[in-house]
């Protein structure tokens, strides 16, 4: 299992607490954050990032719009 250090941690809690990320896709690499509008725009800037960060294990997630819902089926 991977552990997020505290660095990530903290710029996790940034990203969560902050309204300017709701609707977008957040990596979080290189002690950076980076954000994209779109699911496609973030693959390609994580081809980017990942030969930048070899070492680095990437955080990705997905802020949601406070209208937005989030399904999930049981399995």
């Amino acid at each position: 299992m991977l552990k997020i250090n505290q660095k990530q941690n903290l710029l996790l809690s940034k990203v969560y607490g902050n309204p300017e990320y709701k609707g977008k896709h957040i990596i979080i690499i290189g002690n950076k954050i980076y954000t994209t509008k779109t699911g496609q725009a973030k693959n390609r800037l994580l081809d980017t990032l990942l030969p930048k960060y070899p070492k680095e294990v990437p955080t990705i997630t997905y802020i949601p719009k406070a209208d937005s819902l989030i399904l999930a089926n049981k399995i």
